[in-house]
C-alpha cells in the first residue's frame, strides 16, 4: 500500500516506522523540509513536501497536531478535492490543554467538511505514539483493539489492514459520525490515565456485560 503521511512527529514516527517494516511505500511530508527528511530517514520512508504526500497514495495519514489540522487541509488545497475518494486517516485528539475535554466536539466529521470527496477514518487516537512504536502488544493475553469509524467500506478495510499489521486487532466501530465519541473516550481516558488509574479496570469482560442475557437474544 503507498501511503502519504502529512506531519512529521511522533505519530508519524511511530505508524509510519511500523507501516515501513510491514512493506508498505510510505512518504512522510511536512513544511520543514529537514524535519521531514529526518523522519523519514529514522522509519526507511521517502520524504517530501506536504502536498508531495496528499498525493502520494491511496491512504494519507493526517498526523499534525490537532490545532495544526485545519491549516495543513487548506495549505494543500483539500477543499478542492484533493482527496476525494481517497482514505484519509484522522488520529489527532483536539484537547483543551490540562482539563481533558475536547477542543472540538467532532473532529474527525471536521476533518471530512475540509477535505471535500475524502473517506475520513478515525482511528489510533486511543494510544500514545510510545504504544505503536512498541507494537505489537498482548495485554492479559490478548493483542490490543484499536477501534476505527468511518462511512465507506472500502477505507475501513484498508484502515483494518493496517491496523493487523502493528499486530493489532481492529474494531468495528461504526460510521464517522461515531469518531466524535472515541474522540470523547480518548479525552476520558488520558484524564483518568494521568490521575493514576487503569481503565482497563473500568469495565467488565463481554461476557458479563450484560449480565446473563446478551442483547442480541430477544428477552420476550
Amino acid at each position: 500500500m503507498r501511503i502519504g503521511i502529512l506531519g512529521n512527529g511522533q505519530m508519524a514516527d511511530a505508524l509510519g516506522g511500523q507501516w515501513t517494516r510491514a512493506g508498505h511505500e510510505v512518504l512522510v511530508g511536512g513544511r520543514d523540509p529537514g524535519r521531514a527528511t529526518d523522519c523519514a530517514a529514522r522509519i526507511g520512508a521517502g520524504a517530501g513536501t506536504l502536498l508531495e504526500a496528499s498525493d502520494f497514495g491511496e491512504v494519507t495519514l493526517l498526523a499534525v497536531p490537532a490545532t495544526g489540522v485545519e491549516e495543513t487541509l487548506l495549505a494543500v488545497d483539500a477543499p478542492a478535492g484533493r482527496f476525494a475518494g481517497r482514505t484519509l486517516i484522522d488520529c489527532t485528539n483536539a484537547l483543551v490543554p490540562g482539563e481533558f475535554t475536547l477542543a472540538v466536539p467532532a473532529m474527525a466529521e471536521r476533518v471530512a467538511g475540509l477535505a471535500t470527496g475524502s473517506q475520513v477514518v478515525k482511528a489510533f487516537n486511543l494510544a500514545a505514539d510510545s504504544v505503536w512504536r512498541e507494537a505489537p502488544h498482548s495485554f492479559e493475553g490478548e493483542p490490543l483493539g484499536v477501534p476505527h469509524c468511518g462511512d465507506h467500506a472500502a477505507a475501513n478495510e484498508r484502515v483494518a489492514v493496517l491496523i493487523r499489521d502493528l499486530g493489532c486487532t481492529p474494531i468495528a466501530a461504526g460510521g464517522l459520525a461515531r469518531a466524535s465519541l472515541l474522540e470523547a473516550t480518548a479525552a476520558f481516558a488520558i484524564g483518568a490515565w494521568v490521575n493514576g488509574a487503569d481503565v482497563r479496570s473500568l469495565f467488565p469482560p463481554l461476557a458479563a456485560a450484560f449480565g446473563t442475557v446478551h442483547p442480541s437474544i430477544s428477552r420476550s
